[in-house]
């Protein structure tokens, strides 16, 4: 029976990886007519009915080599498989191992498991489809991480036990296990159960909804024209009645979750912050970055890619991947140049493999060696907006040294 469930498993997941393929072709900034799932191209064969089966159909595939190139179906084929091998792998590490958990607490119950590893499964196909797209075109599509945050909060308000878990010990010395939350490790303040938490869950939602609000900002005119082209260009199209009417209705959805409180509130409230401090991070990162290097230093699918992983993760594995991503990014890029010798970067599929890192081996990676850190509270994010500062003075440096190297050698 076991054999047979992990087969399930990897056949499922393979299917899935089909719908990811499809999505990656799809949703791309210039969608290719590449796979069973996609229009055929003009003067491609007539499809065949193996075609549409996982892994195996891309083999039938190949005779379209001479319209998408030699070897265009071995990625493809390999992601198929690499999403079943994948999701079996994980339910055994996540679910029959509990990995998740230290060895020294008793196991969850079925329920929590099962919801955790759901939502993991949720998390890595849109990082998959986000990263191959990022990989092939240097942009991340919102229509992966915008409807995905909202999926993440969605199910952050509806089952709590899905977040990340943590370990504490309760006033009379006995370890317990709960979800990580906006405060972990530290005990939840009261106050944020009142009207200042709900101010602070519609705050960030209103900052996501203004971040990803199409718009234009220059300053090369002045401050005043500037207020005028950029108010004149959040009206331009009709896409902004879009973002208003769900920021309205979200934000009732807000405070309807406020008014029932408990661990959904919490579990919503952490979800909001933790989406709203890692696209903040990476949109400060990407602000400071190109005025202090004169260039774009990131691009903005960056900032929503990460508000997306924040959404589920929360603020303090978010800080985490964003350190972990250039240490990843060097094992990445050397893969990369040795195999294709391009030298470009994208930075969105690091932060993706940083938070897979982060989830599976997140017992290890909290409990051992960065819940002490957090326990400072609010003095990480000082720290952090420290750090910050002193980066945009470096690479202002760096620009300013750069320049004065490439005079002197012309």
């Amino acid at each position: 029976m076991i054999v047979l469930l992990y087969f399930a498993i990897f056949l499922i997941g393979s299917l899935i990886g089909g719908q990811l393929n499809r999505g990656i072709y799809r949703l791309a900034w210039n969608p290719r007519p590449i796979g069973p799932w996609s229009p055929p191209h003009p003067d491609a064969p007539p499809g065949r009915p193996l075609d549409r089966v996982p892994v195996l159909g891309w083999f039938a595939l190949r005779r379209e080599s001479r319209l998408h190139g030699a070897g265009f179906w071995i990625r493809p084929m390999l992601l198929e498989l690499a999403a079943g091998a994948g999701f079996a792998g994980l339910y055994w590490w996540e679910v029959r191992q509990a990995g998740l958990y230290p060895p020294t607490v008793p196991v969850p119950d079925a329920w929590t498991l099962h919801s955790q590893y759901l939502v993991h499964v949720l998390l890595i196909s849109l990082m998959t489809v986000a990263t191959f797209i990022d990989f092939d075109e240097k942009t991340i599509p919102d229509a992966i991480t915008l409807p995905g945050t909202l999926l993440l909060l969605t199910l952050a308000a509806c089952f709590p036990v899905m977040a990340l878990p943590i370990v504490g010990v309760s006033p009379a010395g006995v370890q317990q296990v709960g979800p990580l939350l906006l405060s972990s490790p530290n005990p939840w303040p009261g106050r944020l159960d009142g009207p200042a938490g709900l101010v602070i869950g519609i705050a960030c939602l209103t900052g996501w909804s203004l971040a990803v609000w199409p718009k234009t900002v220059t300053m090369r005119r002045g401050f005043r024209r500037s207020v005028q082209y950029l108010v004149v260009s959040m009206f331009r199209y009709p896409f902004w009645r879009i973002i208003v009417l769900v920021t309205a209705v979200c934000s009732l959805l807000i405070a309807a979750v406020w008014s029932v409180g408990g661990s959904h509130w919490q579990s919503l409230l952490s979800a909001l912050v933790g989406m709203a401090f890692a696209g903040g991070l990476i949109w400060a990162v990407r602000i400071i970055g190109s005025s202090a290097l004169g260039k774009e230093a990131m691009g903005f699918g960056d900032v929503t890619l990460m508000a997306m992983i924040g959404a589920y993760l929360g603020w303090q594995p978010s800080l985490m991947v964003f350190f972990m991503a250039p240490f990843v990014a060097v094992v990445i890029c050397l893969a990369q140049w040795i195999l294709t010798q391009r030298r470009d970067i994208a930075f969105g599929p690091y932060l993706c493999a940083a938070a897979l890192i982060l989830i599976v081996f997140w017992s290890n990676i909290w409990h051992q060696r960065t819940k002490p850190i957090f326990q400072l509270g609010w003095l990480v994010p000082q720290v952090l907006f420290f750090c910050l500062i002193l980066m945009g003075g470096l690479l202002s440096l760096w620009r300013i040294t750069e320049s004065a190297l490439f005079r002197q050698r012309t």
